[in-house]
């Protein structure tokens, strides 16, 4: 059994991120569980603040990361890279003592309402966790391109039967990918 978290990297409840994110539990296989992080909405980081000890939201990120087996960041893509929301969130988490990261299996995920559905921001985001140490899936990727023509606006269901298959595909993957890879840390 692999216990995974979610991180969205969108703030807006309506996002399709979260959307996607409320999806994959639905979705994942029989032997995968998943449930979203604790919220990524925390102080802009500053060396200062942290000198005076880690913001609440901060510890409890890094410690749900820890404890799961693995990591899908699903967000959209703000100016060619990921929004700045997550951007802080993993700064501050890179600060933290026994990096959370460091060997942590993680799969990316992302939905746009653009045709390309977030490709630029992922080649950051799998930048960054190369320099974290993370252990990256890299196929099949998640792009959810046009995604306003994929979700139900009003339900927030994933209707799309071939992007729901891509991602079964992913997740499937993931957890043989976390169960070769994965070092669960507590």
């Amino acid at each position: 059994m692999s216990n995974v978290i979610t991180i969205c990297g969108s703030l807006r409840k309506a996002s399709f991120n979260r959307m996607l994110a409320d999806a994959l539990p639905g979705l994942a296989p029989a032997g995968m569980t998943i449930k979203p992080s604790p919220s990524i909405e925390m102080p802009l980081y500053n060396a200062d603040v942290q000198a005076e000890g880690w913001p609440a939201p901060v510890t409890a990120l890094g410690d749900a990361i820890r404890a799961a087996d693995g990591v899908i960041l699903v967000t959209p893509e703000y100016n060619y890279s990921m929004p700045g929301a997550l951007k802080n969130a993993i700064d501050w988490v890179s600060r933290l003592k026994d990096q959370p990261f460091a060997n942590k299996p993680v799969c990316i995920q992302s939905a746009t309402q653009g045709p390309l559905g977030g490709a630029r921001m992922q080649y950051h985001t799998r930048t960054m966790m190369v320099f974290l140490d993370a252990l990256v899936f890299n196929k099949p990727e998640i792009f959810v391109g046009m995604a306003q023509t994929k979700f139900d606006e009003k339900t927030g269901e994933l209707k799309d039967e071939a992007t729901r298959n891509i991602i079964k595909q992913q997740l499937e993957g993931f957890e043989k990918f976390i169960a070769q890879h994965g070092q669960k840390r507590g």
